[in-house]
């Protein structure tokens, strides 16, 4: 058996090959026609010498050419890596070479960075530019950059007989980069069968049973009268949206992709093709989208499940997304680039959420302490989130840092992340927040994402990060950058009304900054370092002492 994402996605094509698989701006290609096209390109690779173990960069939005770009390296064995496209020159070629990239193939629109970072990256000797219709038609050349259509046309689309491609293992590694939004980016070492066991479908998520074998996705997704659509709106930068695309792939439905994130085009888009899942990151999308859904009232009937993961999706937005749509499913995810999924809990209306969302027990995530000894349920202890069973081997070229946190638990090997929890009386886990951003203030623990929750259900704020600033009294102060509502004149002693009612004192923002944006990483989570160069650069708009 061969748990890769280039087989598991050929027996998709093999059993629904006329199924549409991807709809993008208006844009439609079957399983039959995006295989063909992935076909063509992973030929170019082989052409060119690039194969099994090669690193080759996907520096590209949301389209049909990113998977096709991720399915090709698959085919061939290579290693596709993903690339913020937000990166800065000086972060690309880190990246580039930390990476160790030998080809790259990127949308034109990134040409001028792209162009910056190959000057110092030797290491990439080839690259592919694909057509943007995000460009605006003024980006220089890349020197030495293949057009995509050229590198496509004089392929074979088939892969079977004298093109068929090398026999794959699920032993051949997948390199996801982490965000970097408190440090460098670090790439999280998968085997490809533990990444799909944990995120694209390996283990039944609810009842964390493993399927049996290779076929059983597509086997169930050819079953099925109609696919569902699932409407992908997270960058396939990330995990949140790559591996969810594969798991609808894989199980032969059909995804929608938006090239970038506008929550007014988005409800367009789920009107004309009418979804059934919607796939979301947290407030940063959920907010816009809902608003947008109240201004424009469209026809979002289709609508049945919203699952969010990856940042923070407050009790106050699911509420208003239950407002709109009262019989909607809305599930919420733990998970990270090293522990894949670590579980799902589901919203109900008014439920309080203290921190991060609350997940049901399963077996493979258990909370530990310090000594990495599993606190048992009913302790009501807190620890850290640990996951057990398929796990990363751990961080590329980093064996300092791969000790840190890939430990030996229960006898067997284990991530223990850098999440703090809570263990319930009855196994679920509550998610508290990111242990390295904990405020220290006066020897009080405060998880910042408890206090951002808080402070954006205030009717004035429309987006916030919450941060620690130093503070000679108290070691430190929580402090908060936000972002008002269009025209509102944010009234301070409301807002500190209503995070008194809800947040012990010490927890409170005793200092406020307001930024027209509030920067986030294209996953939708807070740019921490930014919020904290924004705060120490100027005065606070309002103290509370």
């Amino acid at each position: 058996m061969a748990y890769t994402f280039a087989d598991l996605f050929e027996h998709s094509v093999d059993a629904m090959p006329d199924r549409r698989a991807l709809i993008v701006s208006g844009e439609e290609v079957t399983y039959r026609e995006l295989d063909s096209r992935a076909n063509r390109l992973a030929h170019h690779f082989l052409s060119l010498g690039f194969g099994h173990g090669t690193h080759i960069g996907i520096q590209m939005h949301n389209s049909i050419e990113t998977m096709v770009a991720v399915l090709a390296s698959f085919k061939v064995r290579a290693v596709p890596i993903t690339v913020n496209y937000r990166y800065t020159t000086d972060e690309l070629v880190y990246l580039y070479d930390n990476a160790d990239l030998e080809a790259l193939v990127f949308h034109r629109g990134y040409s001028a960075r792209v162009a910056e970072a190959l000057e110092s990256t030797p290491r990439v000797k080839h690259a592919v530019v694909v057509p943007d219709e995000l460009a605006s038609g003024a980006e220089p050349p890349v020197p030495g950059a293949v057009a995509y259509e050229n590198a496509l046309s004089p392929q074979s689309p088939e892969r079977t007989g004298s093109d068929a491609f090398d026999e794959r293992s699920g032993d051949d590694p997948y390199i996801l980069y982490t965000g970097g939004t408190t440090g460098r980016p670090k790439g999280v070492v998968w085997r490809q069968e533990d990444i799909w066991r944990v995120l694209a479908g390996g283990y039944d998520f609810y009842t964390g049973e493993p399927i049996a074998d290779e076929y059983q996705q597509s086997r169930g997704g050819a079953a099925a009268a109609e696919p569902m659509r699932w409407c992908m709106l997270p960058p396939l930068i990330h995990t949140s949206a790559l591996m969810p695309t594969f798991n609808a792939l894989f199980s032969g439905n059909t995804v929608i992709f938006e090239p970038r994130f506008d929550a007014a085009h988005v409800w367009k888009v789920v009107a004309e093709y009418r979804p059934q899942v919607m796939v979301i990151t947290g407030d940063a999308m959920g907010r816009p989208l809902v608003e947008a859904h109240r201004e424009l009232q469209p026809d979002a009937s289709s609508l049945a499940v919203l699952a969010s993961g990856a940042a923070l999706f407050s009790g106050s937005v699911k509420d208003a997304f239950f407002e709109v749509f009262p019989n909607l499913m809305i599930s919420d995810s733990v998970g990270s680039s090293e522990t894949g999924f670590g579980g799902i809990g589901f919203a109900a209306k008014g439920l309080k959420q203290h921190g991060g969302p609350r997940v049901g027990s399963n077996r493979f995530t258990v909370v530990v302490d310090d000594d990495n000894r599993i606190l048992p349920p009913g302790s009501g202890a807190e620890g850290w989130l640990a996951k057990l069973g398929n796990v990363p081997l751990g961080y590329y070229k980093d064996p300092v840092k791969s000790a840190e946190i890939f430990r030996t638990v229960d006898g067997g090997r284990a991530v223990v992340t850098g999440d703090r929890a809570r263990i319930e009386d009855d196994g679920s886990i509550t998610l508290l927040g990111r242990g390295n951003m904990v405020v220290n203030t006066g020897g009080e623990k405060v998880f910042v994402e408890e206090v951002e929750a808080v402070v954006k259900a205030h009717p004035d704020i429309y987006d916030a990060t919450v941060i620690g600033l130093p503070d000679e009294r108290w070691g430190s102060r929580v402090s908060a950058v936000v972002r008002v509502r269009d025209g509102v004149v944010p009234d301070f002693e409301s807002i500190e009304k209503h995070t008194r009612s809800q947040l012990a004192g010490y927890k409170i923002p005793r200092a406020f900054w307001i930024a027209s944006e509030v920067v986030r990483a294209p996953s939708g989570k807070p740019d921490y370092r930014w919020a904290k160069e924004y705060a120490l650069g100027q005065e606070p708009v309002h103290r509370i002492d």
